[in-house]
């Protein structure tokens, strides 16, 4: 009994010291502090960890985590998050400090400064720039800053400023007429008209009677030249601006389109108008003084090149009529016949048999 007890004995301190061997001891992890003796680091080196094709560098003991997680900031250490590094990629991980949490912040995707999903429908889609939307090119429109610019200088306007500012606003209220007109004339100023539209579109299908968004779509028609969808919709605006509001922008408009249509008299009582409600608007005053430089009676060229045809279509009607005329009358001339006595005689010596035989008769 006593040798088969050794026995037992020797086999359990053999298996013992085979699993202790075979184990990896984590008293064997050698510590350190770092070159500012401000953290406490493993000496082993890191080892690489292939997750997901992606190349992570860890530490080898996770257990000491606590320890390894610590800097000496004056007389006390403090706990901060242990770092996983990506060297593949360009994930930027969140550093909580006095935290014990573990948070891994995503990238964010960079934001669209959009009016999101375009709208069906709107009162306004039958204008023909609105229906060529997708077609037009890129024409910035550098005035349109004024909207954002009105006691900043126009050299001093920052484009990305504004854009960070509409992103914000958008975030907190993303659906609202204002911010949709707003990033419209964002889109006015860098000249992608396509999305100027569908901002304006988006406002106008949820108030289909925004003077200030008719306006402001009005003004990009305008610029691509599309001079009847912009007269339309600039006088749509000024039937329903509020009274309490000067409609100064509208007369303007008015005049700038009237202007370009060539129709100079009707443009200069738009912008006289526009400079009794804004005094001193100097773009107003650049387009009268343009017009005062032309002769007093100027006629639009078209205009004259239809009046002379016109004339000359009068003119060949009436000589065509008149040669007509000539030929018929000449047709229908008879030639007379001279003047004969024999003629004359017998016709009279008819003329008195027949009444002999008639005085017969009545006898």
């Amino acid at each position: 009994m006593s040798g088969a007890s050794q026995q037992l004995i020797n086999l359990t301190l053999y298996m013992l010291c085979f699993e202790i061997i075979s184990t990896n001891s984590r008293t064997s992890t050698l510590w350190k502090l770092n070159s500012d003796q401000t953290k406490i680091i493993e000496a082993n080196s890191f080892h690489q960890v292939v997750s997901n094709g992606v190349q992570f560098i860890t530490e080898d003991d996770p257990i000491f985590n606590i320890i390894t997680s610590t800097v000496h900031l004056g007389h006390s250490w403090i706990k901060e998050r242990v770092e996983h590094y990506c060297t593949n990629c360009h994930v930027k991980n969140l550093k909580l400090v006095n935290s014990t949490n573990v948070v891994v912040k995503p990238p964010e995707p960079d934001e669209v400064l959009d009016c999101g999903k375009p709208v069906n429908f709107t009162y306004y889609d039958n204008l023909v720039g609105v229906l060529n939307r997708h077609k037009h090119p890129t024409v910035p429109e550098p005035h349109a800053a004024l909207i954002f610019t009105k006691r900043t200088k126009k050299k001093d306007f920052d484009v990305d400023a504004l854009e960070r500012k509409l992103k914000k606003a958008k975030r907190e209220k993303p659906k609202s007429v204002q911010l949709y007109n707003q990033i419209g004339n964002f889109w006015r100023i860098k000249g992608d008209a396509e999305k100027a539209i569908e901002c304006f579109r988006r406002a106008l299908a949820v108030s289909p009677h925004n003077a200030e968004v008719l306006l402001n779509l009005a003004r990009v028609l305008f610029t691509l030249q599309y001079l009847d969808d912009a007269i339309y919709l600039t006088r749509r605006s000024l039937e329903v601006q509020s009274p309490d509001k000067g409609a100064w922008q509208q007369y303007f408009t008015l005049g700038e389109i009237l202007k370009a249509y060539g129709h100079y008299q009707e443009a200069s009582i738009h912008l006289k108008h526009t400079l009794e409600l804004k005094p001193g608007f100097e773009p107003a005053q650049i387009a009268l003084k343009e017009m005062e430089t032309l002769p007093a009676a100027s006629i639009h060229v078209y205009t004259l090149v239809i009046i002379i045809c016109l004339v000359l279509g009068v003119l060949l009607v009436i000589l065509s009529s008149v040669d007509n005329m000539g030929e018929g009358e000449y047709a229908e001339v008879k030639p007379q016949r001279h003047f004969n006595k024999a003629m004359a005689m017998r016709s009279l010596r008819g003329f008195g048999g027949s009444q002999k035989r008639t005085k017969r008769i009545l006898a």
